[in-house]
């Protein structure tokens, strides 16, 4: 392995902790560069899908029921999500798995919703819990949704889309959240203690391409646990589960070698920097990793090199921090 890309968090995640100085000694003698900010302008960066599109739903539906490459078929995601008003308007609160939806949830909920979405000539299924699709003609028009991460925690009214693509969604939307609203199952989630399942968030829409990594040093192992970069990286790469540390591999100097680690959930600064950054740059020291990259959500990109040990006279810096 000779190229080793780190999906990192935006920096804001860490807080008030500290980065240490080696770690900032490093990195303030890497390559900089400022990309788009943003989880799916990051994840973009790394997997390469024709003319810009964005269909996880087909992606992540081959992953989970290998079916998403049927004729003249299109997919969207539908996924299960709570939704909390406020004095200021409506706030997504958490989606998919964060809701810990079970078999029993999708056998409550989704024959009401199949009958809905049936009628305007949809099919609606769960094949895995937290992440349902609707099936649709491939002609279907789809305005551009949002991506749910992207939404998390802010008002809906940022993400309001008038065009007449999305008003037929919207009117879907509103009638899935009185169907959900309404329906006694939640009242024993409630009962229960656990957040409501009151809406439905579309995203991903699209067919299935050939996804390709992409760049000049593809990944040719991705590490995450996050179900959308793994459903990004299975046609093109391997994607496997991330270890819970800098794993001890016999690292090989192939300059076609690559390989991606998703730390874009870790929100503890000091194990990134222990269990990550320190024996990653511990093995290029030791010459088994030749260019080892930080990208993070917001947009900024460290590339260090072997050779930029001999730039001595940089300052230190981190991705927390702003060019001078």
């Amino acid at each position: 392995m000779s190229v080793v890309t780190f999906l990192l968090p935006a920096p804001a995640r860490f807080g008030a902790q500290r980065w240490l100085p080696d770690v900032a000694r490093a990195f303030g003698r890497a390559d900089v560069a400022t990309q788009t900010p943003g989880r799916r302008a990051q994840l973009a960066r790394h997997v390469d899908l024709p003319d810009g599109s964005w269909p996880l739903a087909a992606l992540s539906r081959q992953v989970d029921a290998g079916d998403a490459g049927a004729p003249e078929t299109a997919w969207l995601r539908a996924d299960p999500v709570w939704l909390r008003p406020d004095i200021n308007g409506v706030r997504l609160m958490a989606h998919g798995d964060a809701l810990g939806v079970s078999t029993d949830d999708c056998a409550a909920l989704l024959p009401a919703l199949q009958e809905m979405f049936a009628d305007a000539g949809f099919q609606l299924d769960a094949p895995v819990p937290a992440r349902w699709y609707l099936r649709l003609p491939r002609d279907t028009r789809l305005p551009a949704f949002p991506d749910p991460s992207d939404a998390l925690g802010t008002d809906l009214s940022e993400f309001e889309d008038t065009s007449p693509d999305a008003r037929r969604w919207r009117a879907l939307g509103s009638e899935a959240q009185i169907l959900l609203h309404n329906h006694p199952w939640n009242a024993a989630r409630a009962a229960a203690g656990r957040p409501p399942i009151n809406a439905l968030w579309f995203w991903g829409g699209g067919t299935l391409p050939e996804a390709r990594a992409g760049g000049g040093a593809a990944p040719r192992q991705v590490y995450t646990d996050d179900a959308t970069l793994h459903a990004l990286a299975a046609g093109a790469a391997g994607a496997q589960a991330l270890p819970s540390r800098w794993p001890d591999l016999d690292l090989d100097l192939d300059p076609g070698a690559a390989a991606l680690f998703d730390l874009s959930a870790l929100r503890d600064l000091r194990q990134l920097q222990a269990d990550w950054l320190q024996p990653a740059l511990a093995a290029m020291k030791r010459g088994r990793i030749a260019v080892l990259t930080l990208d993070d959500e917001d947009g900024s990109v460290f590339a260090l090199r072997r050779w930029h040990r001999l730039r001595m006279w940089r300052a230190p810096r981190t991705p927390a921090a702003k060019p001078s």
